[in-house]
């Protein structure tokens, strides 16, 4: 009985050497393993790993991916001694598991706060060398990445990096937000402006071109009917010449029919005319004739 016992408990004790001889680390997680309280390794790949059993070494693990510290928004002062709320994230990992445990015991959210007043006096820095005008529009990305290469050089010292900074949001008092609003209105009333005064000038220049090619047009019709009428007339002068020459009688009784033509189809009922005057020539003149 008393063998019986003293196995059992030897089984016990073996299956806890063994069971405290390995540890596991996850791809999301990065280790240190301590001798009797003392860092002696933080360098492990996933997987399966030995160690000393019997509680003289033991292990942390802490998470390695990456991280996000979203707080509230904070007020800051731009160079214009203007306050704005600026709402940000900043992304951050552990990049040396033992430097991060000495500076923090491995406690994130000590780690968090270091890293958001690191980030506030960065922040700080950057708007006090801008106006609200560039941190609202133009120059923010660049303020970024200063910010997040200058927030690295000081968190190194605590095994952490800083993957990146972001501004979710910069929130202006009533009156900087009324001020900037009508700034930006009379900016865009000024572009306005000018891209209509170049649209007029552009439409001058059109209609005067218009206008120019018109008048061209128009003279070279001009001239060309005045052309053709001319030829037209030289030519009916030809035809009634040539007419005449041929048959002086026959061209009288034709102009003489013409002009019957004209004046009966006139739209006067009265005309007062002389019977033997020439008017009258063939109307008097006998058949027989």
């Amino acid at each position: 009985m008393a063998k019986s016992r003293l196995f059992m408990v030897l089984g016990v004790i073996g299956l806890l050497v063994l069971v405290t001889s390995f540890f596991i680390v996850d791809e999301r997680q990065v280790a240190i393993k301590f001798q009797l309280g003392k860092i002696i390794e933080s360098e492990y790949e996933p997987g399966l790993h030995f160690m000393k059993p019997l509680f003289i070494n033991n292990v942390s693990k802490f998470d390695k991916r990456i991280l996000t510290l979203d707080t509230r928004p904070e007020r800051f002062l731009t160079g214009e001694k203007k306050n704005v709320s600026v709402d940000f994230f900043v992304k951050w990992r552990i990049k040396d598991p033992a430097t991060y445990y000495t500076a923090f015991a491995g406690d994130e959210r000590q780690a968090a706060l270091r890293l958001l007043q690191i980030i506030k006096n960065g922040l700080q820095l950057e708007f006090e060398n801008r106006t609200i005008r560039q941190v609202v529009s133009g120059e923010r990305a660049e303020m970024m990445d200063s910010l997040t290469r200058g927030a690295n050089e000081q968190v190194k010292q605590f095994g952490i990096g800083i993957i990146d900074v972001r501004i979710k949001q910069i929130e202006l008092p009533d009156d900087v937000r009324d001020a900037v609003y009508q700034r930006m209105r009379a900016e865009r009333a000024r572009v306005a402006a000018e891209h209509r005064a170049q649209g007029e000038e552009n439409a001058k220049g059109i209609r005067a071109v218009a206008e120019r090619e018109r008048t061209v047009i128009l003279a070279e019709a001009q001239r060309d009917a005045d052309t053709i009428r001319g030829e037209g007339d030289a030519r009916a002068t030809e035809i009634y010449a040539d007419a005449y020459g041929r048959d002086e009688e026959f061209y009288a009784f034709y102009r003489s029919m013409s002009a019957y033509r004209d004046a009966l189809n006139s739209k006067q009922d009265v005309m007062v005319l002389q019977p033997d005057s020439e008017f009258f020539r063939y109307f008097n003149t006998d058949a027989s004739n």
